[in-house]
């Protein structure tokens, strides 16, 4: 008898790499090492030594990173509680503002308090958190497109308070501010981490001997360190978020998502749900303006840097991985910073090179007249040359697509967790006469 298809060999390693890609670490383990592939690629296509390779490889990890991380605290308010938040520059902007006006040096213009960086951090996340509560309470009473106005109300009130010239001396007005504290990387690499040139701790004699073999200079390996706790901070966040989708709170959450009539009629405060978790995703999301803009790689802090288009981006970003699915907020992040945002002007790059396109349009009515005569150089030459405002109209036709084929995203369309134990299985030692392991209520217990 003749092997039957679903038993070939083939088959069932189909049905082995299925399994192993349900996996969510898998997923994202898997996406990551292809971004980092392609990207090396890219740098080494380009010609770049060494250093220039980790650090393109590392700069589109650390945007990965960050998007992944913001998209992980918008995700618990659209994803999970329904909350169109637009606001979300705005939270960035308390946290690493905060951070910076309690961590910068005293000396500095304007002067900071000069407080260890932890409680820096810690007082940056704790004002985002105070923000968020102030402007949920009257918020949260509304509903939909208007709570979204609202939230992008308080997002340019924010911003436009950290540019007034009447509190330059506060906050440095448009110039920002530029006394930030040294990156945390620094305290494990150098003996004194304010000054470079000092002798290196015995972690970073290690990393950086090991580099120099490699002609990798300190300065990426610095950075490089950061990328890689900024990393470990994505992965705690995602943790935590995936306790609180399927614990009963999340739950909660998600069935004010759905109906919130009908979760209030279980005996449900959801307006208080509905706080806790805007307070909670505004305390993330100034974690993530700390790291982004206020402890990265050529940090600066300026009002200009939290305008709306950044909350934009984040949507984005969510719409693409899916909202509801904390894995796919982190694929979706890595996929907007890497391939669609950091890939479009490499790839002009490599195609210059490549094909030494010398023609430089005025407009697109020059570069598409040609065409009719079969000279396509002019019209790569004006694609090439605006593909920094092409790639826009890219994720703009990306949107549309997703909305009609899949919109969901990703991840999006996924099995919602209604219980912390299986339904279906009877988990009762053998001879018990206790209830079973599913309670009535979701898998609460008064135990």
């Amino acid at each position: 008898m003749s092997e039957s298809a679903s038993d070939s060999p083939a088959a069932g390693a189909l049905d082995v790499l299925r399994r192993v890609f349900a996996n969510d670490a898998v997923k994202v383990a898997a996406m990551y090492l292809a971004i980092w592939v392609v990207f090396y690629a890219f740098a080494d296509h380009l010609g770049y030594a060494n250093t220039g390779k980790l650090a393109l490889v590392r700069r589109v990890t650390f945007l990965a990173a960050v998007y992944g991380l913001v998209v992980l605290a918008l995700n618990l308010h659209w994803g999970y509680a329904g909350l169109f938040n637009i606001g979300v520059a705005g939270f960035m902007a308390v946290g690493a503002y905060t951070m910076a006006m309690l961590s910068g040096a005293p000396t500095g213009t304007p002067p900071g308090l000069g407080l260890p960086l932890p409680l820096g951090i810690l007082g940056g996340v704790l004002a985002a958190t105070v923000i968020g509560l102030v402007a949920a309470l009257p918020a949260l009473r509304l509903k939909a497109d208007y709570l979204a106005i609202v939230t992008v109300g308080i997002s340019e009130i924010i911003r436009i308070t950290y540019n007034s010239p009447a509190l330059s001396d506060v906050t440095g007005g448009a110039r920002g501010f530029g006394n930030l504290p040294t990156s945390p990387a620094t305290w494990l690499l150098y003996r004194n981490p304010t000054d470079p040139t000092s002798d290196p701790t015995p972690v970073g004699d290690v990393l950086f001997s090991f580099a120099a073999d490699y002609g990798i200079q300190q300065f990426a390996v610095v950075n490089t360190v950061y990328t890689v706790g900024v990393l470990a901070v994505l992965l705690g966040v995602y943790l935590l978020l995936e306790r609180t989708g399927k614990s009963p709170y999340g739950r909660v959450l998600k069935a004010i998502r759905e109906d919130e009539t009908a979760a209030q009629s279980l005996g449900k405060d959801t307006q208080n749900f509905k706080v806790r978790a805007f307070a909670l995703g505004c305390a993330l999301m100034g974690l993530a303006g700390i790291l982004w803009f206020g402890m990265g790689p050529r940090a600066s802090v300026t009002p200009a840097t939290f305008r709306p288009n950044i909350t934009f981006y984040i949507f984005i970003a969510l719409i693409v991985g899916g909202a509801g699915s904390n894995t796919g907020s982190v694929l979706g992040g890595a996929l907007f910073a890497s391939l669609l945002f950091e890939a479009p002007p490499i790839v002009r790059s490599i195609v210059t090179d490549a094909f030494d396109v010398q023609a430089d349009p005025a407009n697109l009515v020059e570069a598409l007249v040609p065409v009719a005569s079969g000279e396509l150089a002019p019209l790569a030459g004006f694609l090439l040359n605006n593909i920094d405002t092409l790639r826009f109209i890219g994720i703009g036709v990306l949107l549309v697509v997703l909305v009609q084929r899949r919109p969901d995203g990703l991840l999006g369309a996924r099995k919602e967790t209604a219980s912390s134990v299986a339904l279906t299985e009877d988990t009762r030692p053998t001879g018990s006469t206790g209830r079973g392991a599913a309670a009535a209520d979701g898998g609460e217990t008064d135990e």
